[in-house]
């Protein structure tokens, strides 16, 4: 892989930001087109029922001109993030020794003063502070970091998160960074960091090469990033130790051997997360570097070229990734849909160009004739909002009930299980007061641990077979997207006794009515989620569904129950055993069965009152679907009613100068079509710049 400067990556970025906002304003001069042709038109040969397009054109300019890349920094506590952020930012501007006990998830952005914004989980105001007043605030003791920690708590309960504007150039090209805190924090913490993972467009995962993926960091692998499809680059930090811990750090034999060594433990722990389609990314997604020394370069010389940092090649992958795979998505989906305004709206002039020339009483009879083309297009409808109820139905009952039978089979593993999360029995400080009451508050926390893993293990089965539901149903909407389209295309050739004219090839893929091709997934118009499925876009959010069953009552009342029976006889039975290894091990074994023994009473119970709360989310999700794509299909359908009824009245109150008409619809026409035409010289512009 070659070398890219940063200055090279800061230079890519600028581009992608100027085209980014190139596109939002021919987006925007597009959509003032339409909107002052629809609004002419209301006093001429009447409106021509283009709302939704000029609504949709709309916000897709308005997603595009906030547009940014968003990054998510996650990785244990000590892994170096801070610096890891400085060194890629250019700046020192979180110090290390004091970031990690703000304890607060922070947003990274540009603004042109060097600010802070606080806000906070109940709706009150956000406050604004200056960083001397922040850290001053917001700045825990590391002592008390670590009473926190132990007692699952946060220290600042009342915050969401901080968001700091700083006047950088890496911000300024249009980049976001959220700094999360340690994924050895509290589980609380852990949550409000990967709530924001599907919001982000990549995942800086931050090792260290000296502690080779601990439990933890797996962990955290296994059960929130392998199998979602994400972006993941690994960064192993303070690579530069690996040569300094040696004996002979100036032997490069012994040098190369100890690196080849620590890449081979990595490929192994790694790769499976690397996979992407059955390939293996392994090459262009981990690598290794010395974060320290990139900031000490990049501190020095703004426009070094970070020699024997790790830095270039991981440079060089992110701007492949967020500049050319992530911007080129983007994009596309602007072009898709100036593509699919324009093939609206030469639609529209097909049918009401001829039609002026017909008298009140012929254009009535051609808009009778349609009639059963409009009881087909509802018929589409109806049959679509049938298979998605089906659908619907289906998989709440089939994920509520995936997930009773989950907490029902924990019993046949939890033993087994259990053992790897069981704090250490230390048996001289077990048979104190303090020393129980230590082992309880671990014991607690495991147990929630387990249960926080084995929820999201399962959620990840579920969440694969609600994504595979959603995807059948963009088949289908492809499908009756197709039938819809020869239907309208039928309706315009009855109206107007004239064959339709073919779209050009290089339309042709964007033909589907607008509400199949954001039914299909193709475009979507929540600002943030780049050309995801409509699923996303419903505001379907398995980080709700985790977060509701994670914080119910029913974990804390069988926690309290568990430890409640199960430690005052292990106390006595611990004491028999006496002070070997043999018999520690024996009374680990005889704590998860008899945490077992009494966890069974309580799983049935657990799998009823969840199951409800589960069939409901995935019910709203389809719900939220079906209602979106219903709307935009009864949109659609009334105002091709609306533009042939609004042609007839102004017929029948006003005379129609057909020249004059005809002249200033083709003069739009020719404007949107110069429009859809400098979208299409951008977006290759981006294509044809490497």
């Amino acid at each position: 892989m070659s070398t890219i400067q940063s200055t090279d990556f800061f230079s890519d970025l600028d581009r992608v930001a100027k085209v980014r906002h190139q596109m939002a304003d021919v987006l925007s001069g597009l959509t003032k087109v339409l909107a002052d042709t629809e609004a002419e038109s209301a006093d001429t040969s009447g409106e021509l029922g283009l709302e939704q397009t000029i609504e949709d054109m709309h916000t897709a300019s308005q997603n595009l001109r906030r547009g940014v890349f968003r990054l998510l920094v996650l990785g244990d506590m000590k892994r170096g993030k801070s610096t890891f952020l400085n060194a890629l930012i250019g700046e020192n501007l979180l110090p290390s020794d004091v970031n990690p006990c703000t304890a607060l998830l922070t947003v990274l952005r540009y603004g042109p003063e060097k600010k802070v914004t606080v806000h906070f989980v109940d709706g009150r105001a956000a406050e604004a502070l200056d960083f001397a007043e922040f850290k001053q605030r917001y700045t825990i003791d590391p002592a008390e970091a670590k009473q926190l920690e132990t007692n699952q708590e946060l220290a600042f309960p009342d915050v969401s998160h901080a968001v700091v504007e700083y006047p950088l150039p890496l911000l300024e090209k249009g980049v976001e960074i959220v700094d999360s805190p340690g994924l050895n924090d509290t589980e609380a913490r852990n949550e409000l960091s990967l709530g924001y993972i599907n919001n982000c467009h990549a995942i800086l995962f931050v090792l260290r090469a000296t502690q080779p993926c601990t439990l933890a960091e797996r962990r955290y692998l296994e059960n929130y990033i392998k199998g979602r499809g994400l972006a993941v680059f690994f960064l192993i930090n303070a690579w530069d130790q690996v040569k300094e811990s040696l004996l002979d750090p100036d032997d490069t034999e012994e040098v190369a051997a100890a690196e080849a060594r620590l890449h081979q433990v990595f490929r192994t722990q790694l790769e499976d997360y690397c996979q992407i389609d059955g390939q293996d990314w392994y090459d262009e997604r981990v690598f290794a570097i010395s974060a320290r020394n990139a900031l000490r370069q990049r501190l020095k010389n703004p426009d070094t070229t970070l020699d024997g940092t790790g830095f270039p090649p991981f440079i060089e992958a992110l701007n492949q990734f967020l500049t050319q795979e992530r911007a080129v998505a983007e994009f596309r989906q602007a072009r898709t849909l100036g593509r699919q305004a324009q093939n609206r709206f030469a639609e529209v002039l097909e049918r009401r160009l001829p039609l002026l020339n017909q008298t009140v009483d012929e254009l009535k009879q051609r808009i009778e004739s349609v009639e059963p083309e409009f009881k087909q297009l509802a018929d589409i409808r109806d049959q679509f909002r049938a298979d998605i109820r089906s659908m619907c139905d289906r998989k709440s009952h089939a994920v509520a009930n995936s997930f009773r039978t989950y907490v029902l089979n924990l019993e046949n593993t939890f033993e087994a299980d259990f053992l790897r999360y069981q704090p250490e029995i230390r048996l001289r400080e077990f048979i104190s007061d303090s020393g129980r009451g230590r082992f309880n508050a671990q014991l607690k926390q495991a147990f929630e641990q387990y249960f926080n893993d084995k929820f999201y293990a399962w959620s990840r089965t579920a969440e694969q077979e609600v994504d595979a539901a959603f995807a059948q149903l963009a088949q289908n909407a492809a499908q009756y997207g197709a039938s819809y389209a020869q239907i309208t295309d039928r309706m315009t050739a009855k109206l107007t006794g004239q064959n339709t004219v073919g779209l050009p090839n290089s339309l042709r893929d964007d033909s589907s009515p607008s509400w199949a091709t954001w039914a299909m997934g193709l475009i979507s118009l929540a600002s943030g989620n780049i050309a995801g499925m409509a699923l996303a876009a419903t505001g379907f959010d398995w980080q709700s569904i985790l977060l509701n069953f994670l914080t119910v009552s029913s974990i804390a009342l069988v926690a309290s129950a568990l430890f409640g029976v199960v430690l005052g006889p292990l106390t006595v039975a611990l004491v028999g055993l006496g002070f070997g290894a043999l018999q520690l091990d024996q009374a680990r074994k005889e704590l998860a069965k008899a945490m077992k023994k009494e966890l069974v009473k309580h799983l049935p119970k657990l799998a009823d009152e969840q199951w409800q709360p589960i069939y409901d989310a995935v019910h709203d999700g389809f719900d939220s679907y079906e209602k979106t794509v219903i709307e935009r299909i009864d949109q659609d359908i009334a105002s091709r009613k609306a533009e042939l009824d609004n042609l007839v009245k102004q017929k029948e109150t006003c005379e129609i100068n057909r020249d004059t008409e005809t002249q200033r619809l083709k003069s739009a026409q020719a404007d949107v079509n110069s429009a859809c035409q400098q979208l299409e010289s951008v977006y290759q512009y981006l294509l044809a710049v490497d």
